[in-house]
């Protein structure tokens, strides 16, 4: 071997990043769904404008762009990282102060705003940077199982933390002191910081290389130039409209129409996260065994089947949600890390950063202007009074349709022309 992939050091550092993803996880699950729900519909923010800010996290997917930049000036990544990870969650945690704020609803939920969006700008601006520096002492030839593992332990921790929240922000609901269970979720996400900061400080420095850099325009010129790769961002544009056409304006739809209250959405998501949990290693072994494109393949049909339940949750049908959960986070085991080692079968490892942050910024765009879409389809099924010509239909059903209908697309054009690239040697 290269490098002492089994050298204590380099354990070490795994083991500190698969920890660190595990709290970044911690902070993912209350900055979503319905804690984020509660705390901007508490400030007055239609369900319209939820759906847009929750959807926030693919736009910032656009300052992605800015690590290409980055990479060219970067001399400290570990120094860099943290920085930025640890400003990112001190502004998470401000929204969660926003309801205290001596100012109107409207300015309020500007100030949630955006929080949540320079949270998520300085979260991945970095985001591929540390994707690339952690995963190096990771071998390539188990890379797949590894996330799989990782993402294991963020599941079944996050499954404890996400009940605990849940329950603990519900007590405080039901003794009508909201803005409490706000102050507790945002002391949570200090510690949660302090907790990344030390994963960091674990993981072994490595600093990008002088000699390592290419020229902007040779990079550029290079990654678009790769047809295999831009194959890759057709899809993760076709997977990122179908995810948030509608799965930002879900959290609302779950407390407000089907009438769940916060700890009953906890429990169905993780009895959805356990099942992920028990098909995550699975997903990943199928996957370092056949390609990242055929697992997710896969994961787009059980994605498809989630969003195909899911036209038909309704509050006569509530419990259906729990079937379009289970469904949609199951895919979620094979869509999330097989999207990013996808990148790492067809492009060279000197331009890898530069190209996934390409494709993760244009994917993010496209994934904000399709919540755009939904929002305004959202409003306008609202103003007809959730009627269809003439049949009671709410507008997130719409939107799952939609979703459904993107998804069997994304996994036609991953059998028919991703499957079929030439995977790049190692």
């Amino acid at each position: 071997m290269d490098r002492p992939f089994d050298s204590p050091e380099y354990r070490r550092s795994r083991n500190a990043y698969t920890l660190e993803c595990a709290f970044e996880y911690f902070v993912t699950i209350l900055m979503t769904d319905a804690f984020l729900a509660k705390l901007l519909g508490h400030i007055g923010l239609s369900d319209a404008e939820i759906g847009i800010i929750a959807s926030f996290v693919s736009f910032s997917f656009l300052f992605q762009l800015f690590s290409i930049l980055l990479m060219q000036k970067i001399g400290d990544v570990k120094r860099t990282v943290i920085l930025c990870h640890t400003l990112s969650e001190l502004l998470f945690l401000s929204v969660y102060l926003v309801p205290f704020l001596p100012v109107g609803d409207r300015a309020k939920g500007l100030a949630a705003a955006a929080g949540m969006l320079g949270g998520y700008a300085l979260q991945y601006l970095v985001s591929s940077v540390l994707f690339r520096w952690a995963n190096g002492f990771v071998d390539p030839r188990e890379r797949a199982t590894f996330s799989a593992v990782k993402e294991m332990i963020s599941l079944l921790s996050g499954i404890v933390f996400t009940l605990a929240m849940g329950f603990v922000f519900d007590s405080f609901e039901e003794n009508g002191n909201l803005r409490a269970g706000f102050l507790v979720l945002a002391g949570v996400i200090l510690f949660l910081n302090v907790c990344n900061f030390v994963c960091f400080c674990l993981i072994r420095r490595e600093e990008v290389k002088k000699t390592e850099r290419k020229p902007l325009g040779e990079v550029l010129r290079a990654v678009f130039t790769n047809r295999d790769f831009l194959h890759i961002m057709i899809l993760t544009c076709i997977w990122e409209a179908a995810r948030y056409l509608s799965v930002g304006f879900l959290g609302t739809y779950k407390t407000a129409e089907l009438a769940f209250s916060v700890g009953a959405v906890q429990v169905i998501n993780t009895a959805a996260n356990l099942c992920r949990f028990a098909v995550s290693r699975p997903f990943g072994v199928y996957s370092d065994r056949t390609s990242y494109a055929h697992g997710f393949r896969l994961a787009m049909l059980l994605a498809a089947a989630g969003f195909a339940v899911g036209c038909f949750v309704s509050p006569g049908t509530r419990w259906l949600i729990v079937v379009y959960t289970l469904l949609y986070n199951v895919s979620c085991a094979g869509s999330n890390q097989n999207s990013f080692n996808m990148v790492y079968s067809y492009v060279e490892p000197d331009i890898m950063v530069q190209a996934m942050a390409i494709r993760s910024s244009v994917g993010g765009l496209v994934g904000f202007g399709a919540s755009l879409v939904g929002s305004r389809i959202l409003s306008a099924v609202q103003e007809r009074g959730n009627s269809l010509f003439g049949v009671t239909v709410y507008g997130q059903q719409i939107l799952l349709a939609l979703s459904c209908l993107l998804t069997l697309c994304a996994m036609l054009y991953t059998g028919r022309v991703v499957e079929r690239q030439r995977a790049v040697k190692r």
